[in-house]
């Protein structure tokens, strides 16, 4: 394990999971969020963010943990390995709810407390409309260590059996 894709839905914990095995592996942590969006939220023009990207993994090592359907296969392609977080809807919208005016190091901004509807929306719709998008680049890329877990405490037991 030294190129480490974490995906799954928002709100599932990405961020929090990677955070957490970047600190027991010391591999280099990186998230996409942050190479994508500036402060002001505006975005990067692709090609900057692409630029960024392919310096990453033309690394030894990384986790990227994000999602970002446009260049999940070209990250599949590159790592070794895939983790996906596939909660429940409640759990993720749980994990929305919590992070909401919290500072985190892996968005450039505080999210505010008031719902972003589209943003919910996409969530309620993740396994009906990107689920199924995942699931296939899975099977396309299962020659890769594939790691899905179903609950946080599946994934945490798995943090806890790979500390040294």
């Amino acid at each position: 394990m030294k190129k480490v894709i974490v995906i799954g839905c928002p709100g599932s914990g990405k961020s929090t999971f990677s955070k957490a095995l970047h600190k027991i592996t010391n591999i280099p942590l990186f998230h996409l969020d942050m190479i994508f969006w500036n402060a002001d939220k505006t975005t990067v023009e692709k090609p900057v963010f692409l630029d960024r990207l392919f310096k990453i993994i033309q690394s030894d090592e990384w986790i990227i943990d994000g999602n970002y359907g446009s260049t999940m296969e070209l990250r599949m392609q590159a790592c070794d390995t895939v983790i996906f977080l596939d909660y429940p809807l409640d759990v993720c919208l749980n994990g929305i709810k919590e992070r909401k005016g919290k500072p985190r190091s892996d968005l450039p901004w505080i999210e505010p407390d008031e719902d972003d509807v589209e943003f919910l929306e996409f969530i309620k719709n993740y396994n009906s409309q990107s689920r199924p998008k995942v699931m296939e680049l899975l099977d396309r890329f299962s020659h890769k260590d594939v790691i899905i877990f179903s609950d946080r405490t599946q994934a945490e037991d798995f943090l806890f059996k790979i500390q040294p």
